[in-house]
Protein backbone atom coordinates (compact mmCIF):
# COMPACT_ATOMS: atom_id res chain seq x y z
CA UNK A 1 0.00 0.00 0.00
CA UNK A 2 1.30 3.44 -0.91
CA UNK A 3 -0.12 6.81 0.19
CA UNK A 4 0.22 9.73 -2.24
CA UNK A 5 -0.86 13.37 -2.30
CA UNK A 6 -4.02 14.07 -4.26
CA UNK A 7 -5.52 17.56 -4.27
CA UNK A 8 -5.60 18.82 -0.69
CA UNK A 9 -5.67 15.28 0.71
CA UNK A 10 -4.10 11.89 0.12
CA UNK A 11 -5.06 8.64 -1.55
CA UNK A 12 -4.02 5.10 -0.59
CA UNK A 13 -3.28 2.68 -3.44
CA UNK A 14 -2.54 -1.06 -3.12
CA UNK A 15 0.48 -2.26 -5.09
CA UNK A 16 0.53 -5.95 -6.15
CA UNK A 17 3.22 -8.05 -4.48
CA UNK A 18 4.47 -9.26 -7.87
CA UNK A 19 5.94 -5.83 -8.67
CA UNK A 20 9.42 -4.75 -7.62
CA UNK A 21 8.82 -1.28 -6.18
CA UNK A 22 11.15 1.73 -5.98
CA UNK A 23 10.17 5.09 -4.51
CA UNK A 24 11.71 8.04 -6.33
CA UNK A 25 11.40 11.06 -4.09
CA UNK A 26 13.20 14.34 -3.47
CA UNK A 27 16.10 14.63 -1.08
CA UNK A 28 15.17 15.56 2.48
CA UNK A 29 16.93 18.92 2.91
CA UNK A 30 17.16 20.86 6.19
CA UNK A 31 14.33 23.36 6.57
CA UNK A 32 15.33 26.94 7.39
CA UNK A 33 15.04 27.65 11.11
CA UNK A 34 13.60 31.09 10.37
CA UNK A 35 12.50 32.37 6.98
CA UNK A 36 12.40 35.90 8.43
CA UNK A 37 16.04 35.69 9.57
CA UNK A 38 17.16 34.16 6.26
CA UNK A 39 15.37 36.93 4.39
CA UNK A 40 17.00 39.60 6.56
CA UNK A 41 20.43 38.13 5.88
CA UNK A 42 19.77 37.86 2.13
CA UNK A 43 18.48 41.44 1.90
CA UNK A 44 21.39 42.80 3.95
CA UNK A 45 23.88 41.62 1.30
CA UNK A 46 21.99 40.74 -1.89
CA UNK A 47 23.91 39.09 -4.74
CA UNK A 48 24.95 41.50 -7.45
CA UNK A 49 23.15 44.64 -6.25
CA UNK A 50 23.04 47.07 -3.31
CA UNK A 51 20.88 46.45 -0.26
CA UNK A 52 17.27 47.48 -0.72
CA UNK A 53 17.66 50.25 1.89
CA UNK A 54 20.55 51.71 -0.11
CA UNK A 55 18.54 51.63 -3.34
CA UNK A 56 15.60 53.38 -1.67
CA UNK A 57 17.80 56.00 0.01
CA UNK A 58 19.49 56.83 -3.27
CA UNK A 59 16.36 56.86 -5.43
CA UNK A 60 13.55 57.73 -3.04
CA UNK A 61 11.16 55.93 -5.43
CA UNK A 62 7.65 57.27 -5.64
CA UNK A 63 6.40 53.88 -6.82
CA UNK A 64 7.44 50.30 -6.01
CA UNK A 65 6.18 47.26 -7.92
CA UNK A 66 6.46 43.76 -6.47
CA UNK A 67 5.45 40.75 -8.60
CA UNK A 68 4.29 37.65 -6.71
CA UNK A 69 3.16 34.24 -8.04
CA UNK A 70 -0.44 33.22 -8.62
CA UNK A 71 -1.88 30.25 -6.76
CA UNK A 72 -0.49 27.65 -9.18
CA UNK A 73 2.90 28.34 -7.52
CA UNK A 74 3.20 27.89 -3.75
CA UNK A 75 4.95 30.82 -2.08
CA UNK A 76 5.65 31.67 1.59
CA UNK A 77 4.24 35.17 1.18
CA UNK A 78 2.95 35.29 4.78
CA UNK A 79 6.55 34.97 5.96
CA UNK A 80 8.32 37.01 3.29
CA UNK A 81 6.05 39.94 2.43
CA UNK A 82 5.48 41.65 5.83
CA UNK A 83 9.20 41.97 6.75
CA UNK A 84 10.00 43.05 3.19
CA UNK A 85 7.38 45.80 3.34
CA UNK A 86 8.73 46.84 6.76
CA UNK A 87 12.20 47.34 5.28
CA UNK A 88 10.83 49.30 2.33
CA UNK A 89 8.68 51.53 4.54
CA UNK A 90 11.56 52.24 6.93
CA UNK A 91 13.41 54.14 4.20
CA UNK A 92 10.47 55.67 2.37
CA UNK A 93 9.25 59.17 3.14
CA UNK A 94 5.60 58.07 3.20
CA UNK A 95 3.48 55.03 4.16
CA UNK A 96 4.17 51.84 2.26
CA UNK A 97 0.57 51.60 1.02
CA UNK A 98 1.04 54.90 -0.84
CA UNK A 99 4.03 53.59 -2.78
CA UNK A 100 3.81 49.82 -3.24
CA UNK A 101 1.67 47.89 -5.71
CA UNK A 102 1.60 44.07 -5.59
CA UNK A 103 1.18 42.35 -8.96
CA UNK A 104 -0.12 38.78 -9.05
CA UNK A 105 1.75 37.45 -12.07
CA UNK A 106 -0.41 34.78 -13.64
CA UNK A 107 0.90 34.98 -17.18
CA UNK A 108 -1.78 33.63 -19.50
CA UNK A 109 -3.74 32.08 -16.64
CA UNK A 110 -7.09 33.80 -16.00
CA UNK A 111 -6.47 36.80 -13.72
CA UNK A 112 -7.01 36.02 -10.04
CA UNK A 113 -10.53 36.83 -8.89
CA UNK A 114 -11.36 38.25 -5.46
CA UNK A 115 -11.42 34.83 -3.78
CA UNK A 116 -8.08 33.83 -5.31
CA UNK A 117 -6.54 37.15 -4.28
CA UNK A 118 -7.57 36.48 -0.68
CA UNK A 119 -5.93 33.05 -0.85
CA UNK A 120 -2.72 34.43 -2.36
CA UNK A 121 -2.54 37.57 -0.22
CA UNK A 122 -4.57 36.96 2.95
CA UNK A 123 -5.83 39.90 4.98
CA UNK A 124 -3.09 41.82 6.69
CA UNK A 125 0.03 40.75 4.83
CA UNK A 126 -0.41 43.29 2.01
CA UNK A 127 -0.49 46.21 4.51
CA UNK A 128 -3.14 48.03 2.50
CA UNK A 129 -1.03 48.11 -0.66
CA UNK A 130 -2.80 48.19 -4.00
CA UNK A 131 -3.15 44.70 -5.56
CA UNK A 132 -3.28 44.12 -9.31
CA UNK A 133 -4.12 40.71 -10.78
CA UNK A 134 -2.26 40.77 -14.09
CA UNK A 135 -4.51 40.26 -17.10
CA UNK A 136 -2.34 39.39 -20.09
CA UNK A 137 -5.11 40.06 -22.60
CA UNK A 138 -6.52 43.30 -21.19
CA UNK A 139 -3.70 45.16 -19.42
CA UNK A 140 -1.96 48.10 -21.03
CA UNK A 141 1.58 47.05 -21.92
CA UNK A 142 4.92 48.82 -22.22
CA UNK A 143 7.24 47.86 -25.08
CA UNK A 144 10.95 47.30 -24.45
CA UNK A 145 11.91 46.09 -27.91
CA UNK A 146 13.10 42.59 -28.79
CA UNK A 147 15.55 40.14 -27.26
CA UNK A 148 18.39 38.79 -29.38
CA UNK A 149 16.22 35.72 -30.03
CA UNK A 150 13.37 37.87 -31.33
CA UNK A 151 11.06 37.84 -28.33
CA UNK A 152 8.99 41.05 -28.10
CA UNK A 153 9.33 42.27 -24.53
CA UNK A 154 5.94 43.73 -23.56
CA UNK A 155 5.22 44.03 -19.85
CA UNK A 156 2.28 45.29 -17.79
CA UNK A 157 2.70 49.06 -18.02
CA UNK A 158 1.77 49.68 -14.39
CA UNK A 159 4.59 47.35 -13.31
CA UNK A 160 7.00 48.72 -15.92
CA UNK A 161 6.51 52.34 -14.90
CA UNK A 162 7.42 51.77 -11.25
CA UNK A 163 10.60 53.43 -10.00
CA UNK A 164 11.63 50.25 -8.16
CA UNK A 165 10.83 46.81 -9.54
CA UNK A 166 10.98 43.55 -7.58
CA UNK A 167 9.92 39.93 -8.05
CA UNK A 168 9.29 37.16 -5.54
CA UNK A 169 9.26 33.59 -6.82
CA UNK A 170 9.87 29.93 -6.24
CA UNK A 171 12.70 28.05 -7.97
CA UNK A 172 11.36 24.72 -9.21
CA UNK A 173 12.49 22.34 -11.95
CA UNK A 174 10.72 23.19 -15.21
CA UNK A 175 10.37 20.90 -18.21
CA UNK A 176 11.87 23.37 -20.72
CA UNK A 177 12.82 26.55 -18.82
CA UNK A 178 15.27 24.49 -16.76
CA UNK A 179 14.25 26.09 -13.49
CA UNK A 180 11.58 28.63 -12.61
CA UNK A 181 12.47 31.77 -10.67
CA UNK A 182 14.66 34.73 -11.56
CA UNK A 183 12.97 37.12 -13.96
CA UNK A 184 10.26 34.61 -14.96
CA UNK A 185 7.69 36.02 -12.51
CA UNK A 186 7.75 39.28 -14.48
CA UNK A 187 8.77 38.34 -18.03
CA UNK A 188 6.12 35.58 -18.10
CA UNK A 189 3.97 36.40 -15.08
CA UNK A 190 3.31 40.05 -16.01
CA UNK A 191 3.75 39.89 -19.78
CA UNK A 192 1.71 40.18 -22.95
CA UNK A 193 0.59 37.01 -24.77
CA UNK A 194 3.04 37.54 -27.63
CA UNK A 195 5.97 37.75 -25.20
CA UNK A 196 5.01 34.48 -23.52
CA UNK A 197 4.28 32.76 -26.81
CA UNK A 198 7.56 33.68 -28.48
CA UNK A 199 9.64 32.78 -25.43
CA UNK A 200 7.90 29.42 -25.01
CA UNK A 201 8.26 28.68 -28.72
CA UNK A 202 11.95 28.10 -27.97
CA UNK A 203 11.00 24.94 -26.03
CA UNK A 204 11.79 22.64 -28.97
CA UNK A 205 15.36 23.86 -29.33
CA UNK A 206 18.30 21.78 -28.08
CA UNK A 207 19.15 22.33 -24.39
CA UNK A 208 15.63 23.55 -23.52
CA UNK A 209 15.62 20.90 -20.83
CA UNK A 210 14.66 20.43 -17.21
CA UNK A 211 17.52 21.10 -14.80
CA UNK A 212 19.59 23.17 -17.25
CA UNK A 213 20.37 26.88 -16.88
CA UNK A 214 23.55 27.43 -18.91
CA UNK A 215 22.89 27.20 -22.63
CA UNK A 216 19.12 26.82 -22.18
CA UNK A 217 17.60 29.11 -24.85
CA UNK A 218 14.30 29.62 -23.02
CA UNK A 219 15.97 30.56 -19.75
CA UNK A 220 18.59 32.78 -21.42
CA UNK A 221 15.83 34.58 -23.31
CA UNK A 222 13.97 35.18 -20.02
CA UNK A 223 17.13 36.51 -18.39
CA UNK A 224 17.83 38.90 -21.26
CA UNK A 225 14.24 40.16 -21.22
CA UNK A 226 14.40 40.72 -17.46
CA UNK A 227 17.52 42.83 -17.88
CA UNK A 228 15.74 44.91 -20.53
CA UNK A 229 12.84 45.52 -18.14
CA UNK A 230 15.24 46.54 -15.38
CA UNK A 231 14.12 44.34 -12.50
CA UNK A 232 16.06 45.64 -9.51
CA UNK A 233 15.72 42.80 -7.04
CA UNK A 234 14.56 39.18 -6.96
CA UNK A 235 13.78 37.15 -3.87
CA UNK A 236 13.92 33.47 -4.73
CA UNK A 237 13.34 30.42 -2.56
CA UNK A 238 13.37 26.64 -2.81
CA UNK A 239 10.64 24.61 -1.11
CA UNK A 240 10.78 20.98 -0.10
CA UNK A 241 8.02 18.51 -0.94
CA UNK A 242 6.05 19.71 2.10
CA UNK A 243 6.23 23.36 0.90
CA UNK A 244 8.73 24.36 3.59
CA UNK A 245 11.59 26.72 2.71
CA UNK A 246 15.01 25.05 2.46
CA UNK A 247 16.89 27.89 0.76
CA UNK A 248 16.40 31.60 0.10
CA UNK A 249 18.44 34.14 -1.87
CA UNK A 250 18.07 37.77 -2.93
CA UNK A 251 19.83 39.83 -5.58
CA UNK A 252 19.60 40.58 -9.28
CA UNK A 253 17.28 38.05 -10.93
CA UNK A 254 20.02 36.14 -12.74
CA UNK A 255 22.44 36.11 -9.79
CA UNK A 256 19.89 35.15 -7.11
CA UNK A 257 18.64 32.32 -9.29
CA UNK A 258 21.97 30.46 -9.47
CA UNK A 259 22.38 29.29 -5.84
CA UNK A 260 18.69 28.45 -5.63
CA UNK A 261 18.90 26.37 -8.80
CA UNK A 262 21.91 24.52 -7.37
CA UNK A 263 19.99 23.66 -4.21
CA UNK A 264 16.89 22.78 -6.23
CA UNK A 265 18.91 20.40 -8.40
CA UNK A 266 20.29 18.61 -5.34
CA UNK A 267 16.82 18.28 -3.83
CA UNK A 268 14.75 17.35 -6.89
CA UNK A 269 17.24 15.78 -9.30
CA UNK A 270 17.10 12.00 -8.72
CA UNK A 271 19.65 9.57 -10.14
CA UNK A 272 18.33 6.25 -11.46
CA UNK A 273 20.35 3.25 -12.66
CA UNK A 274 17.69 1.94 -15.04
CA UNK A 275 14.31 3.09 -16.28
CA UNK A 276 11.06 1.46 -15.16
CA UNK A 277 8.25 -0.60 -16.69
CA UNK A 278 5.46 1.09 -14.74
CA UNK A 279 5.31 4.49 -13.04
CA UNK A 280 2.70 5.68 -10.54
CA UNK A 281 3.03 9.46 -10.30
CA UNK A 282 1.35 12.01 -8.06
CA UNK A 283 1.78 15.61 -9.16
CA UNK A 284 2.41 16.42 -5.51
CA UNK A 285 -1.07 17.53 -4.53
CA UNK A 286 -2.44 21.08 -4.47
CA UNK A 287 -1.53 23.42 -6.15
CA UNK A 288 0.59 21.26 -8.44
CA UNK A 289 -2.53 19.36 -9.56
CA UNK A 290 -4.86 22.35 -9.47
CA UNK A 291 -5.85 21.65 -13.10
CA UNK A 292 -5.01 19.33 -15.97
CA UNK A 293 -2.99 22.06 -17.69
CA UNK A 294 -0.59 22.19 -14.72
CA UNK A 295 -0.58 18.41 -14.25
CA UNK A 296 1.00 17.92 -17.69
CA UNK A 297 4.34 18.90 -16.15
CA UNK A 298 4.15 15.93 -13.81
CA UNK A 299 3.33 13.58 -16.67
CA UNK A 300 6.26 14.85 -18.71
CA UNK A 301 8.84 14.62 -15.93
CA UNK A 302 7.60 11.24 -14.66
CA UNK A 303 7.74 9.76 -18.16
CA UNK A 304 11.48 10.42 -18.20
CA UNK A 305 11.87 7.58 -15.67
CA UNK A 306 9.93 5.17 -17.92
CA UNK A 307 11.15 2.64 -20.49
CA UNK A 308 9.90 3.14 -24.09
CA UNK A 309 6.38 1.75 -24.31
CA UNK A 310 6.04 1.73 -20.52
CA UNK A 311 2.92 2.50 -18.55
CA UNK A 312 2.21 5.49 -16.38
CA UNK A 313 -0.63 6.34 -14.00
CA UNK A 314 -0.94 10.06 -13.22
CA UNK A 315 -2.79 11.23 -10.11
CA UNK A 316 -4.09 14.76 -10.71
CA UNK A 317 -7.20 15.92 -8.82
CA UNK A 318 -7.69 18.99 -11.07
CA UNK A 319 -10.29 20.79 -8.90
CA UNK A 320 -10.20 23.75 -11.33
CA UNK A 321 -10.88 21.52 -14.33
CA UNK A 322 -8.87 21.51 -17.54
CA UNK A 323 -7.42 24.91 -16.75
CA UNK A 324 -7.15 26.45 -20.22
CA UNK A 325 -9.89 26.87 -22.81
CA UNK A 326 -7.48 27.36 -25.71
CA UNK A 327 -5.78 24.06 -24.96
CA UNK A 328 -9.09 22.21 -24.59
CA UNK A 329 -10.66 23.69 -27.74
CA UNK A 330 -7.55 22.84 -29.73
CA UNK A 331 -6.99 19.28 -28.52
CA UNK A 332 -10.72 18.46 -28.91
CA UNK A 333 -10.49 18.94 -32.68
CA UNK A 334 -8.37 15.82 -33.14
CA UNK A 335 -8.95 12.11 -32.76
CA UNK A 336 -5.44 11.16 -31.67
CA UNK A 337 -2.26 12.65 -30.18
CA UNK A 338 -0.48 11.81 -33.45
CA UNK A 339 -2.84 14.20 -35.26
CA UNK A 340 -2.14 16.89 -32.65
CA UNK A 341 1.60 16.58 -33.14
CA UNK A 342 1.36 16.73 -36.93
CA UNK A 343 -0.91 19.78 -36.88
CA UNK A 344 1.15 21.63 -34.25
CA UNK A 345 4.37 21.09 -36.17
CA UNK A 346 2.83 22.21 -39.46
CA UNK A 347 0.90 25.18 -38.07
CA UNK A 348 3.55 26.76 -35.86
CA UNK A 349 3.76 27.46 -32.15
CA UNK A 350 0.64 28.66 -30.31
CA UNK A 351 0.23 29.04 -26.59
CA UNK A 352 -2.41 26.68 -25.20
CA UNK A 353 -2.03 24.46 -28.25
CA UNK A 354 1.55 23.85 -27.13
CA UNK A 355 0.21 22.03 -24.07
CA UNK A 356 -1.64 19.57 -26.33
CA UNK A 357 1.63 19.02 -28.19
CA UNK A 358 3.51 18.40 -24.92
CA UNK A 359 0.85 15.93 -23.78
CA UNK A 360 0.98 14.31 -27.22
CA UNK A 361 4.73 13.70 -27.09
CA UNK A 362 4.19 11.57 -24.00
CA UNK A 363 1.00 9.87 -25.18
CA UNK A 364 2.51 8.55 -28.41
CA UNK A 365 5.36 6.86 -26.54
CA UNK A 366 3.69 5.47 -23.41
CA UNK A 367 0.46 3.91 -22.17
CA UNK A 368 -1.05 6.66 -20.00
CA UNK A 369 -3.94 6.46 -17.52
CA UNK A 370 -5.20 9.33 -15.35
CA UNK A 371 -7.05 9.40 -12.06
CA UNK A 372 -8.72 12.76 -11.40
CA UNK A 373 -11.96 14.49 -10.49
CA UNK A 374 -12.49 15.38 -14.14
CA UNK A 375 -15.32 13.77 -16.08
CA UNK A 376 -14.00 10.78 -18.10
CA UNK A 377 -15.57 12.30 -21.21
CA UNK A 378 -13.51 15.47 -20.76
CA UNK A 379 -10.36 13.37 -20.40
CA UNK A 380 -11.23 11.44 -23.57
CA UNK A 381 -11.44 14.70 -25.51
CA UNK A 382 -7.89 15.34 -24.28
CA UNK A 383 -6.89 11.84 -25.50
CA UNK A 384 -6.46 10.66 -21.92
CA UNK A 385 -7.90 7.51 -20.36
CA UNK A 386 -9.61 7.74 -16.98
CA UNK A 387 -8.78 4.84 -14.68
CA UNK A 388 -9.24 3.61 -11.13
CA UNK A 389 -5.72 3.38 -9.62
CA UNK A 390 -6.00 -0.05 -8.01
CA UNK A 391 -7.71 -1.59 -11.04
CA UNK A 392 -5.31 -0.32 -13.67
CA UNK A 393 -2.19 -1.14 -11.66
CA UNK A 394 -3.49 -4.68 -11.03
CA UNK A 395 -4.13 -5.06 -14.76
CA UNK A 396 -0.68 -3.80 -15.76
CA UNK A 397 1.17 -5.95 -13.24
CA UNK A 398 -0.88 -9.10 -13.93
CA UNK A 399 -0.32 -8.93 -17.70
CA UNK A 400 3.41 -8.20 -17.44
CA UNK A 401 5.68 -11.11 -18.34
CA UNK A 402 8.06 -11.55 -15.44
CA UNK A 403 8.54 -9.10 -12.58
CA UNK A 404 7.79 -5.49 -13.48
CA UNK A 405 9.99 -2.69 -12.17
CA UNK A 406 7.49 -0.20 -10.73
CA UNK A 407 8.40 3.32 -9.61
CA UNK A 408 6.37 5.46 -7.23
CA UNK A 409 6.93 9.20 -7.79
CA UNK A 410 5.29 11.22 -4.97
CA UNK A 411 6.17 14.68 -6.39
CA UNK A 412 6.11 14.30 -10.14
CA UNK A 413 5.71 17.99 -11.04
CA UNK A 414 9.06 18.82 -9.48
CA UNK A 415 11.16 15.62 -9.52
CA UNK A 416 13.35 15.00 -12.54
CA UNK A 417 15.65 12.13 -13.40
CA UNK A 418 19.08 11.43 -14.78
CA UNK A 419 20.78 8.08 -15.25
CA UNK A 420 23.76 7.18 -13.09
Amino acid sequence: MVELKYGTGKIRIPIPAKAKVSILEPLRAPVLDSVKDALAEALHAPIGCPAIETIIQERQPRSVAIAVPDETRPAPLREVLPPLLDRIEAKLERPVYDAVTLFIGGGLHPPADAAAIRRILPDGIARGCRIVAHDARAAVMRDYGFTSRGTPVRINAAFAEADLKMVIGQVDPHQFVGFTGGSKGVVIGCAAPETIEKNHSLMSQPNAQVGRLAGNPVREDLTEAGEMVGIDLAINFVLDADKQVVHLAAGTPSRALVPCAEVCARVYGVAIAEKFDIVVASCGGYPKDICLYQAQKGLNLASQALKPGGRILLLAASPQGVGDDIYFDYVSQFTSPEEVIRDFKSSGFRMGAHKAYLFGRTLVNFDVAVFSNLDPGILRKCHLRAADPATVIDEWVATFEGTPELAIIPNANTTYFYQK
